[in-house]
């Protein structure tokens, strides 16, 4: 089927939407859209969210999740926590078409991609040694932790379990022009075909080994041939238990537009966690694109291009204020 290709991707990573689009404007699919996309925040360290040198965790060490969906087929091929290893998106790719897994993790996902011809290095730079000493010097605040304790002569534990004062609400990620961790894209190709793709390092003195909702099938992106997709970003950790680019599908293939199904995802999450903040954005199959969002301070950026925009765009939406009842 003859399509009017379109990109959109999260945050104003217009260097992501242009690569991709160099693809999609040569009749390339969606999937190689997704990956050269992604590849590029990967390279340039889209605001230190997005690949190496960013986001160090509690050892100061920078790992990586991706992940990449086929429309057509509903192959999924996605990384965790990978490590030493900077193109995540393409190392997720080599786990859809090189082996009947969906997603590989840790030291033994940098094993498969050294063996896939991937180069091993580190993640490290010296921005990212300065932001993790700079948390140290902070007595390691803010961090993930909740109902422990640490050991009385040390700021930064180990922690033990506490009973005696219990932080028993979880913290609120705070999203900001350097905290929101993911390049999510939808892509739609001039045959007509859909895909999705993500890339983050995650979420900034995160706890060693999380894994955030960039490579969960359904939280960081979600692609059916017969409807569209849609993908997110921001608070992982809460955002994946609600499975949001799924929810935003579904409301689509139920007649919703785009922007109505990414605000469906958002309240669904909203309900129980009305102070997370995180967004969305949708594509359907007839390349109609919108976005949704919650507690994002100014305001959800996205980018876009299409035949119609003529370059690389920049929108924004207002955050929707969710009220209780029933979504």
């Amino acid at each position: 089927m003859a399509s009017s290709p379109v990109v959109v991707n999260t945050w104003w990573f217009t260097e992501g939407a242009a690569k991709a689009w160099e693809v999609l404007s040569v009749g390339g699919s969606a999937l190689d859209a997704v990956e050269k996309g992604c590849n590029i925040c990967e390279e340039l360290q889209c605001d230190r969210s997005v690949g190496f040198g960013g986001s160090p965790d509690e050892n100061g060490e920078t790992t990586l999740d991706a992940m990449i969906m086929d429309g057509e087929t509903h192959a999924v091929g996605a990384v965790a926590c990978l490590r030493r290893v900077k193109a995540a998106i393409s190392v997720a790719r080599k786990v859809m078409e090189n082996t009947q897994h969906s997603i590989l993790a840790g030291d033994l996902a940098t094993a498969f991609a050294i063996k896939m011809g991937f180069k091993e290095e580190s993640l490290t730079t010296l921005e990212s040694q300065d932001m993790h000493q700079s948390w140290k010097n902070n007595s390691c605040q803010p961090n993930f932790w909740k109902n422990v304790q640490p050991d009385p002569t040390k700021h930064c534990g180990p922690y033990v379990p506490s009973n005696s004062n219990p932080r028993t609400q979880e913290a609120v990620m705070q999203v900001d022009r350097h905290n929101h961790d993911t390049i999510s894209m939808l892509a739609l190709d001039s045959k007509g075909r859909i895909a999705s793709g993500t890339s983050s390092n995650g979420a900034r003195n995160k706890i060693p080994g999380r894994v955030g909702d960039a490579p969960i099938v359904g939280a960081g992106s979600y692609v059916d041939k017969e409807v569209g997709g849609a993908a997110s970003t921001g608070d992982g950790d809460v955002m994946m238990r609600f499975l949001p680019s799924l929810v935003a599908v579904e409301e689509m293939r139920r007649g919703a537009s785009p922007t109505k199904a990414a605000e469906a995802a958002i309240a669904r999450v909203a309900r129980y966690y009305p102070n997370f903040m995180g967004a969305v954005i949708a594509l359907n199959i007839s390349g109609e694109y919108g976005a949704a969002c919650n507690n994002v301070n100014g305001g959800f950026p996205f980018s876009v291009r299409n035949v119609e925009t003529g370059e690389v765009v920049i929108q924004k939406v207002d955050c929707i204020s969710v009220s209780g009842g029933k979504v």
